[in-house]
């Protein structure tokens, strides 16, 4: 992830904008409030699998990042595999930046 991506998402989350961990991401999107989810490459199969298949049926936005000590980090945590970004604003431009 580049370091402007990791910027914008630890802005993100001081707007409290970032949802993280499986099952409150899985709950966004199935209420259609995350715009955007970003999941590490290096998530379980099950747990990658299940968020695939959600974005996909939901039709929210899915882009990957390497690690989950990236993206964690960028959010002021430990580690982390799967964030939701509930912004549209934050949501277009770390697409653009993930991309």
């Amino acid at each position: 992830m580049s370091n402007k991506g990791l910027s914008l998402l630890g802005l993100a989350a001081r707007a409290r904008k970032v949802v993280s961990g499986e099952e409150l991401v899985v709950k966004e999107v199935q209420q259609k409030r995350a715009k955007l989810v970003i999941l590490s490459k290096d998530a379980s199969e099950l747990t990658a699998k299940k968020i695939r298949d959600k974005t996909t049926f939901y039709k929210t936005p899915l882009v990957f990042v390497e690690n989950r000590y990236d993206l964690g980090h960028a959010i002021g945590k430990d580690a982390r595999v799967v964030v939701a970004i509930t912004d549209p604003g934050f949501a277009t431009k770390l697409q653009t930046l993930l991309n």
